[in-house]
């Protein structure tokens, strides 16, 4: 085989490699929903973990503010 046999085989390879990455593009809508829920996972922890401190902190009486910053942290390692 000689070397251009070789570079159109490599052509023809890569052109279809190509051709096969952008039909199997992801839509834009694919990529707004991966988005939306890699945001999601990382904020409710995060909010879930303060609503719970406050109503801990709630439940205590007097002026008490131990949990929430617990639970905060606790949210953002989650």
């Amino acid at each position: 085989m000689n070397d251009t046999e070789r570079l159109k085989r490599e052509v023809r390879r890569q052109a279809a490699r190509m051709r096969r990455a952008e039909r199997d593009r992801p839509t834009l809508m694919a990529q707004t929903v991966y988005l939306t829920t890699l945001g999601l996972l990382l904020v409710i922890p995060v909010v879930a973990g303060a609503y719970l401190g406050l109503w801990l902190d709630g439940r205590d009486p007097g002026y008490s503010v131990y949990w929430t910053p617990v639970c905060l942290v606790g949210g953002v390692v989650l």
